[in-house]
C-alpha cells in the first residue's frame, strides 16, 4: 500500500508540475517560483505570459495581517468598533495592533466614489482589486470530486447566486483543476460568469481520459488515479491561494464546490485498470469487502497521508489571507456510493462522512463555512457575501522567529455580546525564506514607465481585436484623432469567431457626437495597400484607410465606444474608453502621440517610406527581425524648429540604456522619425521615451514595447 501511494504521489506532483496548475510563493517572503517550462514539444497553457510579473506581496517578513468578522446576537455586522476594542494574542503574547480598518462594501458603487472599470489586462485586475469597495470571488468547480447529478443540481444555484448576490464592483473568477492559475480570468460581465458554471460537468469516479494528461495515467489502478486528481486539485487550490494574496490583503474567499476527498477508495472500487470497472477486481461483487483490521490499518495510513496534504492547503490560504468556502453539493447526503457500487452500507456511511469532514478541515481552518449536509445552499452563499462585505483588517508585527512553525492567534474584544470569527494562526517563515525577505529590493519602474509597460501586458484571452487611439493637432483650435485596430488571432486550437469590422461612436461629456461609423467603412474592405486606400479616400472630415479612422474633436474628455462586429454584422464584443484630448492649440509644448509602424521585410519597409499615411500597428510585440518607425510630432509654441528633442531607450525598470536618433523633419507638415531595428536587442520589454523641450516647457511621451525571439 505504501509503494502504491508513493506511486501515485510522485505522479500527482509531476502532472501538476507539467501543467503550470501552481505557482509557489510565500507571503512572507515576496518570493515566487517561476512557472515550470513546457515539455519539448508542448503547448504553454492558454493565456499563461511566459515572463508575468511575479505578484507582489506587501507583507514584510514579521508582518502579520488577519481579517476579523464581528456579529451581534442576530448575525447583523458590528461596524462601530475601534482598534481600542480588539485585543490581538500571538501564541498567548499581546501583540500591539498597528493597522486598523474597517471594510464594508455591499458591491455597489458608493455616491462619488470612482465608477467600476472593464478588467481588460493585468494592470486592470490589480488596480480595481486593491480598492477596499472591491470583493474578490473565485468559484472553484471540483469536476474531479463532484458526480454528474449532484453538478446538474448545482449549476442554476451557482448561476443564480451570480447574477442576485454579486453587484457591480464584484469581482468573480471561475476556475477548475487543470486550470492554471494564469488561466484563472477575472470579470464583471456576471452572465458570462455565470454561463461558465452552467457548463460545469461532474466527474467524480469516472476515469475516463479527456486530454493528453489524463491519457498518461488513464490505465493506473482506480486508486492511483483517484489520489492523482486528489493532489491536482489540492495543488490547484494552493496555487490560487497564492495568487488572490498577491492581489490585496484583505479577505479573498473561494468557493469550493466538491463532495470531498476521498483518502482510499473501498476495495468494490479499488479496480486494477480504472478504464475497466470491476475486472480483475475479486471484491468488486462483495459487499462485505473492506471490513477487516488491515484495511483499517490501511486506511488510517491513508487519512493520516491526507490530512497532511489538506493541512499544506488551509496552511498557504492562511498565509495568504484567503479564505475557503466549501459548499457540498449533494446537498443533505445519506450516501457517498450508488447501490450499483456494491458498498456496504456502514463503510459507505463512514466513507460519507469522512469526505465532509475534509471540507470542514479546509472551512474551519481558513476561516470560512462549510455548506455541508443542507438542501437550503442559498443561505450558505449569502453567508460567503455578508463575511465579505464587512470585516476587520488587522495587522501587527510579529516577534515570532523565522522558524517554518505554526503560530496562534487569538482575537478578543472588549465589547460583551458579539461573536467574533477569524483564522486561527499563520505559518512562520523558514530561515531561509527571511533572508530572501530581508534581500535588497529590486529595481521597479517608475509610475509612468510602470503605466507604458502595461500596454504591452498579455490581454485577456476573450479579447478579439488589439486598439491604438493617438491625438495630435488638427485644424485651428482641434485635436486630430485617430483611431486604429487589428484582429488578435485566437488561441492555437481554439475556435472562434473573427473580428470583421468596428463601430466607433466619439461622445464629449455633455453628450455632443464626434464621430459614428465603421472601420472599415460599410461595404468596403480593409485595403492592402495604404497608399492606395489613402489616394482614394473621399474629401470629408473622416479620413478611412483600412482600419483606421481619424477626426477632429475639441480638447476636453472624450467616451469612446467600441462595437466590435464579425463578417455578418453580428456583435462579438463592446467596451468603452474614456480619453482625454489636450489642447494642441495652446501655449504648452506638446507631443502627439507616437505612431508605430512595422516593417517585417524590406519591401514593406520602402512601403512604409513611400506612402504618405501609413496606418500605425496597435500592437506592442514584435520580433527581433521587426524593424519599427516612430513617427511623432512636437508642437511647440514659435515653431518645432524651436524645440529640442530627445529620445532614449529604456529598459523595463526605467533605466537608459542608450540615446536614440530623432530624424527633423524637413518641414513642419511632416513628423519627427525614429528608425529602430529589432536585431540588437535581446527578447525582453523596452520603453521608448520621447522628450520635446521648448521656452514654455517640455512634454514626455513613452511607448513601451516587447521584444520576443
Amino acid at each position: 500500500m505504501g509503494n502504491l501511494f508513493g506511486h501515485a504521489r510522485l505522479a500527482a506532483f509531476a502532472a501538476a508540475f507539467a501543467l503550470g496548475a501552481v505557482v509557489f510563493a510565500d507571503q512572507q517572503t515576496g518570493q515566487q517560483a517561476p512557472p515550470t517550462p513546457p515539455a519539448a514539444g508542448q503547448a504553454t497553457p492558454q493565456g499563461q505570459d511566459p515572463q508575468q510579473r511575479p505578484p507582489v506581496f506587501r507583507a514584510g517578513v514579521n508582518a502579520v495581517r488577519v481579517d476579523v468578522i464581528v456579529t451581534d446576537k442576530s448575525g447583523a455586522p458590528v461596524n462601530d468598533l475601534t482598534a481600542a476594542d480588539f485585543e490581538v494574542q500571538e501564541d498567548g503574547k499581546p501583540q500591539a495592533i498597528d493597522l486598523f480598518k474597517l471594510v464594508n462594501s455591499d458591491g455597489n458603487v458608493a455616491p462619488g466614489a470612482e465608477p467600476a472599470r472593464p478588467i481588460r489586462s493585468n494592470s486592470d485586475l490589480e488596480l480595481e482589486a486593491a480598492r477596499d469597495d472591491v470583493r474578490l470571488f473565485v468559484i472553484f468547480l471540483d469536476d474531479y470530486h463532484v458526480r454528474r447529478i449532484n453538478a446538474m443540481r448545482i449549476r442554476e444555484v451557482l448561476s443564480q447566486f451570480i447574477k442576485t448576490q454579486l453587484g457591480p464592483l464584484d469581482m468573480v473568477a471561475v476556475m477548475s483543476p487543470l486550470m492554471s492559475v494564469q488561466q484563472v480570468t477575472f470579470t464583471r460581465d456576471l452572465d458570462a460568469a455565470a454561463a461558465s458554471v452552467r457548463a460545469f460537468e461532474g466527474r467524480k469516479y469516472d476515469y475516463r481520459p479527456r486530454n493528453s494528461f489524463e491519457e498518461q495515467y488513464a490505465n493506473y489502478p482506480a486508486q492511483v488515479v483517484e489520489t492523482v486528481r486528489n493532489e491536482v486539485v489540492m495543488t490547484a487550490l494552493r496555487g490560487l491561494s497564492v495568487k488572490l494574496g498577491s492581489l490585496r490583503e484583505g479577505r479573498k474567499a473561494i468557493i469550493f464546490v466538491s463532495e470531498g476527498f476521498s483518502s482510499l477508495l473501498p476495495p468494490q472500487m479499488r479496480d486494477p485498470n480504472a478504464q475497466f470497472p470491476g475486472m480483475a477486481n475479486p471484491a468488486a461483487n462483495n459487499p462485505n469487502a473492506g471490513s477487516s483490521i488491515a484495511e483499517d490499518r490501511a486506511r488510517f495510513r491513508s487519512d493520516a497521508e491526507l490530512m497532511s496534504d489538506l493541512r499544506m492547503v488551509f496552511d498557504t490560504a492562511n498565509r495568504h489571507n484567503t479564505a475557503i468556502y466549501p459548499i457540498d453539493p449533494r446537498g443533505l447526503a445519506t450516501g457517498e456510493f450508488d447501490m450499483s457500487e456494491n458498498v456496504g452500507g456502514k463503510l459507505d456511511q463512514d466513507l460519507l462522512r469522512a469526505t465532509q469532514d475534509t471540507l470542514q478541515v479546509l472551512a474551519i481552518n481558513t476561516d470560512g463555512r462549510a455548506i455541508v449536509n443542507r438542501n437550503d445552499l442559498d443561505k450558505g452563499l449569502k453567508q460567503v457575501v455578508r463575511d465579505a462585505s464587512a470585516y476587520y483588517l488587522l495587522g501587527y508585527n510579529s516577534s515570532a522567529p523565522a522558524d517554518g512553525k505554526f503560530h496562534e492567534i487569538k482575537i478578543r474584544l472588549k465589547r460583551p455580546g458579539v461573536q467574533v470569527r477569524s483564522r486561527r494562526g499563520y505559518t512562520a517563515p523558514t530561515a531561509a525564506e527571511a533572508a530572501k525577505a530581508s534581500a535588497p529590493p529590486k529595481p521597479v519602474p517608475p509610475p509612468a514607465v510602470e503605466k507604458a509597460l502595461s500596454n504591452v501586458e498579455t490581454r485577456q484571452r476573450d479579447a478579439y481585436i488589439s486598439t491604438w487611439l493617438g491625438t495630435g493637432r488638427g485644424t485651428d483650435t482641434t485635436t486630430r484623432v485617430t483611431f486604429v485596430w487589428e484582429p488578435i488571432p485566437p488561441i492555437p486550437g481554439e475556435k472562434r469567431q473573427d473580428a470583421a469590422r468596428v463601430q466607433v461612436l466619439a461622445t464629449g461629456r455633455s453628450g455632443q457626437e464626434y464621430y459614428r461609423g465603421f472601420v472599415p467603412a460599410e461595404g468596403a474592405a480593409p485595403a492592402p495597400d495604404a497608399a492606395a486606400a489613402a489616394a482614394a479616400a473621399p474629401a470629408q472630415p473622416a479620413l478611412r484607410s483600412g482600419s483606421k479612422v481619424s477626426f477632429d474633436a475639441p480638447p476636453g474628455r472624450m467616451q469612446v465606444r467600441i462595437i466590435v462586429l464579425n463578417d455578418k454584422g453580428q456583435v462579438l464584443d463592446t467596451f468603452q474608453q474614456d480619453v482625454p484630448l489636450p489642447d494642441f492649440a495652446g501655449t504648452d509644448v506638446r507631443l502627439s502621440t507616437p505612431a508605430v509602424l512595422r516593417a517585417r521585410t524590406p519591401r514593406e519597409f520602402q512601403a512604409i517610406t513611400r506612402d504618405p499615411d501609413p496606418v500605425p500597428t496597435a500592437l506592442r510585440e514584435f520580433r527581433r527581425t521587426d524593424r519599427l518607425l516612430i513617427r511623432f510630432f512636437a508642437n511647440v509654441p514659435g515653431g518645432a524648429s524651436s524645440a529640442e528633442v530627445a529620445t532614449s531607450l529604456l529598459n523595463r525598470v526605467g533605466q537608459k540604456m542608450v540615446d536614440l536618433t530623432a530624424a527633423a523633419p524637413a518641414e513642419p507638415s511632416q513628423p519627427y522619425q525614429i528608425d529602430l531595428p529589432l536585431a540588437g536587442l535581446s527578447p525582453g520589454e523596452y520603453v521608448i521615451e520621447i522628450r520635446a523641450k521648448g521656452v514654455a516647457g517640455e512634454s514626455t511621451e513613452l511607448v513601451a514595447i516587447k521584444v520576443i525571439s
